[in-house]
């Protein structure tokens, strides 16, 4: 199993810090979506059943995430493993209802108005599948501690596009928007990177290849996004 060389701190206490930032995350994606229900929006009983479902594997994978820093706290490795295994459902799952539900909206007209059609399916095409594929990294490196629990800290960062899109003003900020989602995920992987600085010395090389990817599927970098949906998605 492959650890970082801790510097006079137990694996209970550096867990810790893990569940309290999964609790932190998922508490703030959720108070995004529902604010942005309360607001109005968004009419709840007016969102097709497979929103609803989307809606559902992602609430019961966050849950899941918190149990499971959970129980690696408490030491239930086995049933920490056993769970596991519901997490790689869950993630393809949502991964693949995301993807449809993106096709959908613009099948049935939904696609937000500051969006084009091109765009929006790039959009949440490239975060679905990015955040499956780094799951699924994740739990194939299982064994190898350190970089299981990043990579699923970095995969729950990257859903925090939607939750962060939520409370942004989109038709306002233009283009500008994907740059400060950008910098808002960075910096929040940037809490674990100082934890890793201050704790173990260095930062482990999961957070890096996360910023990687974080950069990767930002509209201004990813090639899917092509230049004429960027340009025809946003007021300039």
């Amino acid at each position: 199993m492959s650890t970082l060389a801790p510097t006079g701190v137990s694996f209970t206490a550096d867990q810790t810090f893990f569940t309290r930032l999964a609790i932190g995350i998922s508490l703030f994606i959720i108070f995004a979506f529902a604010q942005f229900s309360l607001r109005g929006m968004v009419r709840f009983e007016a969102v097709p059943w497979w929103t609803h479902l989307h809606a559902f594997a992602m609430l019961s994978w966050l849950a899941l995430w918190i149990a499971q820093n959970h129980l690696a706290g408490r030491g239930n490795l086995r049933l920490h493993a056993r769970l596991g295994w519901t997490g790689m459902v869950l993630a393809m799952g949502i991964g693949a209802l995301g993807i449809y539900t993106g096709q959908m909206a613009i099948t049935l007209g939904r696609v937000p108005p500051f969006f084009s059609d091109p765009f929006f399916l790039a959009l949440t095409a490239v975060e679905a599948t990015a955040f499956t594929a780094v799951v699924l990294t994740a739990i194939a490196m299982r064994r190898q501690t350190e970089w299981h629990r990043r990579l699923i800290l970095v995969s729950a960062v990257i859903i925090l596009e939607p939750a962060l899109g939520r409370l942004s003003p989109l038709p306002f900020m233009g283009v500008w928007v994907y740059w400060t989602v950008l910098v808002l995920q960075l910096m929040v992987l940037g809490i674990a990177m100082r934890h890793d600085q201050k704790v173990h010395g260095r930062v482990h090389a999961a957070l890096w290849v996360g910023a990687l990817a974080l950069v990767s599927c930002t509209p201004c970098f990813n090639p899917l996004h092509s230049q004429i949906g960027l340009q025809q998605s946003l007021p300039s």
